[in-house]
């Protein structure tokens, strides 16, 4: 699975405070996510995240785009 920074995920389980969309903050073997609800940051190993992952929402690189000056 292709992750990258500012991915947003949905995620299987919820989150306690209900919350079961994630942005990924940093990808590699433990993959930082923030929940978007409470912005509460959790490290998941890349298997767990990969298992848990429902759906991506969002990816980081396709909403940025370049400016003109």
């Amino acid at each position: 699975m292709e992750i990258q920074i500012g991915d947003v995920v949905r995620l299987r389980k919820k989150h306690p405070c209900g919350g079961d969309r994630w942005q990924v903050l940093s990808p590699g073997v433990d993959v930082k996510v923030k929940c978007l609800t409470c912005q509460r940051l959790v490290l998941l190993e890349r298997g767990v995240f990969e298992r848990s992952v429902k759906g991506a929402i969002l990816r980081g690189g396709a909403s940025a785009s370049p400016t003109a000056g």
